[in-house]
């Protein structure tokens, strides 16, 4: 059964600090690129950041380069996202995707909630 689940949301102030985290299971994760995702209500759901398959090239959307990070570990599976400097308008459910090369299959997780409020 495919699986990723996110956490480490929560509430923080403006300027803080958050990490989120996404564990893979039921599927060969080092064949999928890794992206996190995050949606307001209201809003389609944004590209953030992604990684490839070996960690080697990561892109950010231009409103989060320079604050957030994304990284993976193939060994355990999991791909985080360390969000730093963060402000009002990062507040939203933060989703992690699998994707595979080509686009033929692709795994969502559940959603994690930030909230950056003072």
């Amino acid at each position: 059964q495919v699986q990723l689940v996110e956490s480490g949301g929560g509430l923080v102030q403006p300027g803080g600090s958050l990490r989120l985290s996404c564990a893979a299971s039921g599927f060969t994760f080092h064949y999928y690129v890794m992206k996190w995702y995050r949606q307001t209500p209201g809003k389609e759901r944004e590209f953030i950041a992604g990684v490839t398959r070996d960690g080697g090239v990561k892109k950010y959307a231009e409103s989060v380069k320079g604050r957030f990070t994304v990284s993976r570990d193939n060994r355990r599976k999991t791909v985080s996202l360390q969000m730093n400097s963060l402000k009002f308008e990062d507040t939203a459910v933060y989703y992690c995707k699998a994707e595979a090369v080509g686009g033929n299959s692709a795994y969502w997780g559940q959603g994690t909630q930030v909230t950056v409020a003072s």
